[in-house]
C-alpha cells in the first residue's frame, strides 16, 4: 500500500470519527441558547486547554452541523476520551447535538470567512506524496469535504490537529485517546503482537502545521456569558 493512502482516513478521523450523520434537524436559534455551556472554551479567542493535554481548543464555528453532531456523538459514546467533552456530551440528546451543530454552522457563515477554491500554499515537498490523496475527501482547499460529516481542516489550530492525530496512537490512557478501527489501522501497524506507528509524531506535526497554515472558513466568534 502506498504511503499516500494512509493519510485520507488519517485526516478524516481527526475530527470525523462517527461516519453516521445525525437524523434530527437542527434549530440554530435553540442551539444558541444551548451553547452557553460551550462558549467558556470555544467562544474565547486563543483559549487553551490545559488538561489532559495543552493545546488551543478547536475552532468549531464554520464546521458543518452534521460534523459537529458526529463529533459530539463520538464523545458521548466514549470514542473520544477528553474528560470535559465527554461530560458535556453525556447530557446531550440527539436533538441537542443537532441544534448545536446548526448554531455553529450558522455562526461560521455569519463570520464572513470564505476559503479560496484552490490551495493558497503548495504542499511542502516532504509531505507532497503523503497528502496527494487528501483532496479527494476534503477538497482542493481542505475546506470543501465531500461529506458533511467530514471536517474542514484548513486553518484549524495546528496544536489541536496534532493532538487529535496522535490520540489514535495512544493506548491505555483514561483521559487521552480516540477509538476508531479504521483510523487505528492507518496510524498503527500491528503484527505478531507488536505495534509500530505508521507516522512518527514529527510527521504528524508537519501535517498539522501545513493544514493550519491554509486560509479557511473556521473561526472563533467571541461570545459573552452574560446574555
Amino acid at each position: 500500500m502506498k504511503t499516500a493512502s494512509f493519510l485520507i482516513p488519517l485526516l478524516l478521523a481527526v475530527a470525523g470519527p462517527n461516519a453516521l450523520a445525525q437524523a434530527a434537524a437542527g434549530d440554530a436559534a435553540k442551539g444558541e441558547a444551548k451553547a452557553q455551556m460551550c462558549i467558556g472554551c470555544h467562544g474565547i479567542v486563543g483559549y487553551q486547554a490545559s488538561f489532559p493535554e495543552v493545546y488551543k481548543v478547536p475552532m468549531i464555528a464554520g464546521q458543518s452541523a452534521k460534523y459537529i453532531a458526529s463529533a459530539l456523538t463520538a464523545y458521548q459514546k466514549g470514542d473520544r476520551k477528553h474528560p470535559t467533552m465527554r461530560g458535556i456530551a453525556a447530557s446531550l440528546t440527539e436533538q441537542d447535538m443537532a441544534d448545536l451543530g446548526a448554531f455553529y454552522e450558522a455562526q461560521g457563515k455569519a463570520a464572513g470567512n470564505t476559503a479560496p477554491t484552490a490551495l493558497a500554499r503548495p504542499v511542502p515537498e516532504p509531505l507532497k506524496d503523503r497528502m496527494a490523496a487528501c483532496v479527494a475527501c476534503h477538497g482542493a482547499n481542505f475546506s470543501a469535504p465531500i461529506d458533511p460529516t467530514y471536517p474542514r481542516l484548513a486553518g484549524q489550530h495546528a496544536d489541536y490537529l496534532y493532538a487529535a492525530l496522535k490520540a489514535y496512537q495512544t493506548d491505555g490512557n483514561p483521559h487521552v485517546g480516540r477509538s476508531n478501527a479504521s483510523m487505528r489501522s492507518q496510524v498503527v501497524q500491528e503484527a505478531d503482537g507488536k505495534k509500530k506507528p505508521t507516522f512518527s509524531h514529527a510527521e504528524l506535526k508537519q501535517v498539522a502545521g501545513y493544514l493550519a497554515s491554509l486560509p479557511g472558513e473556521l473561526a472563533v466568534v467571541p461570545q459573552s456569558r452574560l446574555r
